[in-house]
């Protein structure tokens, strides 16, 4: 079994608050990713926050609002949602810190068939959100070859993304198509 999680691909990751023009190159190749899995196969996380982020301890280690609920920002990339629109809504986890502990107790029971799974991850931002959900399913399904594609990521900054990879690698979580980043380019 194999499964894509595609993480935190809004619009304040990528042209809103916190956007990076890294961020704004990979959609293309994450739209790929998503249209060659089976739409069962896919599940989505959206950082989720409330009006009152700046009160948070997130809030007071990152004083950016973004991803609040109802606004613009929250929402995924329009060329994200439009991959996504065979996606049953049960497969997106809105979470309101790095990573879903709902997704990975979702996943956990994969773990008990008989069947391997190789869970892939793509998104935003590498050295946060994306390493964060990889750690966690990683725990939670410790016998899963869990991969990155690297050429569907992109950080705050190119060197963040890179010592978030190098991480991940520390992990026994496999980095592909690193170098490919199409901001390297």
């Amino acid at each position: 079994m194999k499964l894509l999680i595609v993480v935190d691909m809004q619009k304040d990751f990528i042209d809103g608050s916190l956007g990076t023009p890294e961020a704004q190159t990979i959609l293309d190749n994450v739209a790929a990713k998503i249209a060659a899995y089976a739409p069962e196969s896919v599940f989505v996380t959206r950082d989720t926050h409330t009006p009152d982020y700046l009160a948070s301890c997130e809030g007071r280690h990152l004083p950016v609002v973004h991803c609040v609920a109802g606004t613009p920002g929250h929402a995924l990339d329009p060329k994200i949602d439009a991959a996504l629109a065979a996606v049953a809504p049960d497969h997106i986890f809105d979470k309101p810190t790095f990573g879903s502990m709902e997704l990975a107790e979702r996943l956990r029971p994969l773990a008990n068939g008989n069947e391997p799974v190789e869970i892939e991850l793509v998104g935003l931002c590498t050295g946060i959100c994306v390493l964060s959900n990889a750690i966690l399913l990683k725990a939670a399904l410790p016998e899963a070859e869990i991969s990155v594609d690297a050429a569907c990521c992109a950080c705050v900054t190119p060197q963040s993304h890179d010592t978030a990879l190098a991480a991940m690698k520390l992990c026994h979580i496999t980095v592909e198509n690193e170098g490919q980043e199409p901001w390297r380019h």
